[in-house]
């Protein structure tokens, strides 16, 4: 997850994938929530397949959305991300 760059997202399932556990999305999140401040993870930087944020309104939301926006990323009006624009494509070395 560190290696994503800013200006860039990722998928939960995309990173459970190259973590080698490609039915792990869940715990995904359980690890950005219980590690990111501790491992200083990037993890506005990782919202759902869909392009969008899953955190609730009121919960984190407006905080991860402003966060990608300071970095570039665009949302349109339904507050998607262009995953084909803004998603992240790892080099072939293995990503962490």
């Amino acid at each position: 997850m560190k290696r994503i760059p800013p200006g860039k997202v990722a998928s939960y399932g995309q990173i459970a994938t190259l973590a080698g556990s490609p039915r792990g999305a869940r715990q995904v999140v359980w690890i950005l929530h219980s590690s990111s401040d501790k491992d200083q993870l990037p993890w506005h930087r990782v919202i759902n397949a869909k392009g969008q944020i899953s955190l609730p309104h009121g919960y984190g939301y407006e905080l991860q959305k402003a966060l990608l926006e300071e970095e570039g990323v665009v949302f349109d009006r339904t507050d998607t991300v262009d995953m084909n624009r803004y998603g992240w494509k790892p080099t072939t070395r293995k990503a962490r």
